[in-house]
């Protein structure tokens, strides 16, 4: 494992960081940039420094040229996010359509509809959203009940989706449906790309406990979508899926967790007093900050072995799905505990952004797959053990009990 950059990751970081210098202010140490997501003022500013980002050759670094990209290495997708996260520049609007959405058109797109796209998509002109979960299918994909039936050169989808990030600002979503309930519940998958703004679609945010409200609701009644629209055959929407999930799980297992962390809670820990000593020099508060500490330390030195892995050109490793499913459950570890110590010290709480993490990390649990589905992954594909028992093998998705008789 190597935690130095090459001589020419070296050049290409000191590139990026000088970009970024030139147009965007740098934060402060401790300090986060701060957005509210739902404001469209803060869509408008992520639209305009995606667009700079791809005027001036930094937007989807990895993709191909044609595209709209560089044509980069994966390890300088890595720096360029390294050295952005040091700015202050508005939140990544972007990630479900350019890491995930992107790639699946790269892979079973048409060229019709990668040249009709892909260049809006890596400038930021038309934001995309993913059309996945829904009330009885989250982890269970397969189990979706969204319908598409032709009708003449068209499709006419109707049904429900749920959590999808993002649905009240976007352009474009790519959706699974199904369209033969005869066929297993594998094999009866189309998948489309549906116009958000067509007429039947109906768009209703989720308020979140925290008080977001970046999930939506997605009901579609009789949504026409035209053939021309259809990405990969029909019937074959489960293998495009599955390109996009794990386009998803690299993504989300790759960013390491952004979110509050230790430094954070040293500094808190600094702020705050119990029995009128500062809340630092306790024993206990400080055996734990040591316990989150060096699980997060063992985190990001995985992590450092899929970076190396791309520094020298490999395929990286399970590292991805193993991280997520560390990091999620100790986000949420770390922020209760940093309400415990609020608690603990009395008066009202500090404005620390543990409240928002404390909220908000169990979702993080459940989005890209859950802890769940992440140890069977693992389970099943890195350690090969035995695959999990199926008892709707082999039998029409419209003959499979659903237990609402």
């Amino acid at each position: 494992m190597d935690f130095n950059d090459t001589s020419e990751e070296a050049a290409f970081r000191a590139e990026a960081r000088a970009f970024l210098e030139a147009h965007v202010a740098p934060l402060e140490p401790g300090q986060r940039a701060s957005f509210e997501t739902e404001d469209p003022q803060t869509v408008e500013a992520a639209q305009h420094w995606q667009a700079l980002k791809k005027d001036n050759g930094w937007a989807c670094l990895t993709w191909p040229v044609e595209y709209g990209g560089r044509g980069a290495r994966p390890i300088e997708s890595v720096i360029w996010n390294q050295e952005e996260a040091r700015f202050r520049v508005p939140p990544n609007i972007f990630g479900i359509g350019i890491g995930m959405l992107g790639p699946t058109l790269m892979a079973h797109g048409t060229p019709e509809q990668r040249e009709r796209y892909l260049q809006k998509m890596a400038r930021g002109d038309e934001i995309w959203c993913q059309l996945f979960s829904e009330p009885g299918a989250g982890s269970d994909l397969a189990g979706l009940q969204t319908s598409a039936v032709r009708d003449g050169g068209d499709w006419r989808i109707n049904g429900q989706k749920i959590w999808t990030s993002g649905a009240h600002f976007c352009r474009w979503g790519m959706i699974v449906t199904r369209t033969d309930p005869t066929a297993e519940k594998h094999d009866g998958l189309t998948y489309f790309i549906v116009d958000m703004k067509a007429p039947g679609v109906e768009i209703r945010p989720i308020r979140q406990i925290n008080g977001g409200a970046n999930f939506n609701q997605v009901f579609f009644s009789d949504v026409r979508v035209p053939d021309a629209n259809r990405v990969d055959a029909v019937g074959n929407g489960w293998r495009v899926s599955m390109t996009t999930l794990l386009n998803e799980r690299a993504s989300v297992g790759g960013a390491g967790g952004g979110g509050l962390g230790v430094r954070d809670l040293i500094r808190l820990a600094g702020q705050l007093e119990i029995d009128g000593r500062p809340a630092l020099e306790d024993s206990h508060v400080r055996q734990r900050i040591a316990d989150f500490y060096v699980r997060l330390r063992g985190v990001q030195h995985t992590g450092n072995r899929t970076l190396t892995a791309l520094s020298r050109g490999q395929t990286p490793g399970p590292e991805a799905s193993i991280s997520k499913l560390v990091t999620a459950p100790l986000a949420q570890q770390l922020a209760s505990f940093a309400i415990e110590l609020q608690s603990l010290a009395g008066g009202e709480m500090a404005a620390s952004g543990f409240q928002d993490g404390y909220l908000g990390s169990p979702g993080m649990r459940i989005a890209a797959g859950t802890d769940e589905i992440l140890r069977n992954i693992l389970a099943e594909r890195v350690l090969g053990l035995p695959r999990e028992p199926r008892m709707d093998k082999g039998i029409p998705f419209k003959d499979i009990p659903t237990g609402t008789a």
